[in-house]
């Protein structure tokens, strides 16, 4: 006879991993973008997963890929969340330095403005 393999809601698991906030909305997750449980979507929130199973979804920008090392018992702090679970996730692409940036501020100052109209009143005369 074989064992019942222990398992979990998923998105339960998700917001136990603190990947989400809320169980709403990881069941927003789930059933919107969706997520992949070994390499099939999901579209059910109900959907019991396990130990050893990969998943792939998107947050963000970002994609995540994870494989579950524990099913866990309570949401707990990031430390214990993370040891829910193992990332596989590329890292992430190295940020782009070639846009200049913008400069602080916005508006000018009083101050600006009149050293401006100074350079720019000289240039008319």
């Amino acid at each position: 006879m074989s064992e019942k393999r222990a398992t979990l809601r998923l998105d339960k698991w998700l917001w136990q991993a603190r990947f989400v906030k809320s169980r709403s909305l990881a069941v927003a997750l789930i059933e919107g973008p969706g997520v992949r449980v070994n390499a099939s979507r999901i579209a059910k929130p109900g959907y019991g997963v396990g130990e050893g199973e990969g998943l792939t979804f998107a947050l963000g920008e970002r994609v995540v890929i994870v494989r579950i090392l524990a099913l866990g018992t309570r949401r707990g702090p990031a430390p214990e969340a993370r040891a829910l679970y193992d990332d596989l996730s590329p890292p992430p692409p190295p940020p782009d330095l070639s846009r200049p940036k913008r400069e602080a501020g916005g508006r000018p100052d009083k101050q600006a403005r009149r050293r401006f109209d100074a350079v720019h009143s000289q240039t008319l005369d």
